[in-house]
């Protein structure tokens, strides 16, 4: 079986990670996995850059950016099909196509001679423009009069009826099977213009046997971590991102007793922590942006604890590797965080956008060394039980050749 995954970058943010995660795994087990991708960061063989004509792009996105349309003046997705990675695919899987590389009005050809599944990273999908709603039904019925005309990707005018529309004409002449992370995308989807389509639910997959608890006191000497310090353990692509929580974040830090931040330090895994340390009163190691699988397991089993105040999200990666390595997490009652963080079993959640209960939990955790030390054996367990990469690749392959055997039916 020949897999072609299609996603923006093959192996940078949490949907990269996940769709390069599951090639690998279809790799390990003997299958053929290709990826089409925007931008290319692997140098892998089985790696290959999306065509793309940027002089007629240009000169169209000077008639459709001015409307507020995003990547609809994007060529180089209807030319997929000439490109051998296509060619030899018994099976197509999207991954995110926003984030200016692919053209969604090129679906209905991409999906006329080769089964297809999406896979849902976001709610891009089914939005009228954005990746997450924060709380907005309005995708649920057309959009239009858009609250959050600046959330990612945002639009420079409210065209997001138009796009909406667009949207569902593709999907009436496409031929597609969903899949969703996360049961709660899966609720989302069923409640969208995607329900005219198969929705299955397949968590994301985490290899448990790299990320796995390592001795803390050895791997917090490795990062130059203080033996007698607490360590709270922060991660995004931007640690400025606000839909990752990162202002949430340093309030509850700032709340806490000058006792306990006095024991603690924080450690941060991704870009743009420039004066945090001064904001919130005690010290930071800032590790950058982390792509080692091998530097982030040293980092989580260095923690006490993960701190992911998140706004939005469908099923994070952050959540799932540090649950691999039995570290507990404190976060939030959005999309399918619950999923992961189950209160009293694998960690805290707080009520999101909510730094004083964010910051309870932090504290409830931190003084019971105990607590901490169930919460870490229940995330470990749950990870490989639940979570493991094998998994999901066995519930990938499942999908796929059912994917190929009715559309083959259906010819």
């Amino acid at each position: 079986m020949n897999v072609l995954q299609i996603n923006q970058f093959d192996f940078l943010g949490g949907a990269a990670i996940a769709a390069y995660r599951l090639h690998q795994g279809l790799i390990a087990k003997g299958f053929s996995s290709k990826l089409l991708v925007g931008a290319a960061k692997t140098g892998s063989r089985a790696v290959a850059v999306i065509p793309r004509k940027y002089r007629l792009e240009n000169q169209l996105s000077r008639l459709t950016s001015p409307l507020g349309l995003n990547n609809v003046n994007l060529l180089g997705a209807f030319d997929i099909p000439k490109h051998p990675y296509y060619q030899e695919a018994d099976v197509l899987n999207f991954h995110n196509l926003h984030n200016g590389y692919f053209n969604y009005l090129a679906l209905p050809s991409l999906t006329k001679n080769k089964p297809a599944i999406i896979t849902l990273h976001d709610m891009w999908s089914f939005t009228g423009h954005c990746a997450y709603s924060f709380g907005c039904d309005r995708w649920k019925t057309g959009c239009g009069k858009c609250p959050h005309l600046d959330a990612y990707p945002s639009i420079s005018k409210d065209c997001s009826h138009l796009e909406w529309k667009l949207k569902d004409w593709v999907y009436s002449r496409s031929r597609l099977t969903v899949v969703t992370p996360s049961k709660w995308m899966a609720e989302q989807a069923k409640q969208s213009m995607l329900k005219r389509f198969p929705i299955h639910h397949i968590p994301n997959g985490v290899d448990t046997e790299a990320y796995q608890p390592l001795d803390p006191e050895v791997c917090r000497a490795a990062l130059g971590i203080p033996g007698n310090k607490k360590v709270l353990i922060f991660g995004a692509q931007r640690l400025t991102d606000s839909r990752k929580g990162g202002n949430s974040l340093l309030e509850a830090l700032q709340k806490l007793p000058d006792s306990i931040k006095a024991e603690i330090v924080l450690l941060t895994l991704g870009d743009g922590s420039e004066g945090i340390s001064t904001m919130i009163g005690m010290p930071i190691f800032n590790l950058g942006y982390v792509s080692s699988d091998r530097l982030k397991t040293v980092a989580y089993s260095a923690a006490d604890l993960l701190v992911f105040p998140t706004r939005a999200d469908n099923l994070p990666i952050v959540l799932q590797e540090s649950m691999a390595c039995g570290t507990p997490a404190v976060s939030c009652k959005v999309g399918g965080v619950p999923e992961l963080i189950r209160p009293g079993v694998t960690g805290y959640l707080a009520e999101p956008g909510n730094p004083a209960d964010l910051c309870k939990g932090i504290l409830e955790l931190l003084e019971d060394h105990a607590l901490r030390d169930r919460l870490g054996q229940h995330c470990r367990e749950i990870a490989v039980q639940e979570y493991s990469l094998e998994l999901q690749v066995k519930r990938y392959t499942d999908l796929y050749q059912q994917a190929i055997g009715q559309f083959s039916g259906c010819s």
